[in-house]
C-alpha cells in the first residue's frame, strides 16, 4: 500500500502546484499494468484523493513505445534513474487498492498540511516546445 499512498500524495502536490499555476490538469506517464501501482484498481484509488483531471496520455503504449518516446523527447535519460523515495519496491505490492482502504491508511497522517508544505518547496522548471 506503500507506492499507492507514495502516489496519492505525489498527487495531492500536482494538485496544488496545477491550481498555483492556473493548469486545469495533472498530466502523468503512466500506463496501464507497467508496474504495480498502475493496476485499474490502484489508479482509481490514486485519483481519487484530487479534484483535477488527470491525464494519463500514455496509458494504452507498452514499455517500448514509451521508451521510444522518452528518448524522442530527452527524458529517457532522467526517467531511468532510481527513485529517491521511500523504501524501494515492497516485497509484495498492492495491485488492488481502494479509496476507501488508502483513506483509512492516511487516517492520523497530516496529509493535506504535508502536501501544502512539500507543494510550497517544489521546484519549478519550464521546458520550451524545442526541449520537449
Amino acid at each position: 500500500m506503500g507506492c499507492v499512498l507514495c502516489k496519492r500524495m505525489m498527487y495531492r502536490v500536482a494538485e496544488r502546484i496545477a491550481r498555483r499555476e492556473g493548469a486545469l490538469a495533472v498530466v502523468t506517464g503512466e500506463s496501464l499494468g507497467q508496474v504495480a501501482s498502475q493496476t485499474l484498481p490502484n489508479l482509481a484509488a490514486i485519483s481519487a484523493c484530487v479534484r483535477i483531471p488527470v491525464l494519463r496520455p500514455l496509458i494504452a503504449m507498452d514499455k517500448e513505445e514509451i521508451i521510444a518516446l522518452a528518448r524522442r523527447i530527452g527524458t529517457y535519460e532522467v526517467s531511468v534513474q532510481p527513485a529517491n523515495c521511500c523504501l524501494g519496491p515492497p516485497p509484495k505490492p498492492v495491485t488492488r487498492a481502494t479509496q476507501q482502504r488508502a483513506e483509512r491508511a492516511e487516517q492520523g497522517l497530516e496529509v493535506e498540511a504535508l502536501a501544502d508544505e512539500l507543494a510550497e518547496r517544489a521546484e519549478l522548471r519550464e521546458v520550451s516546445p524545442e526541449e520537449a
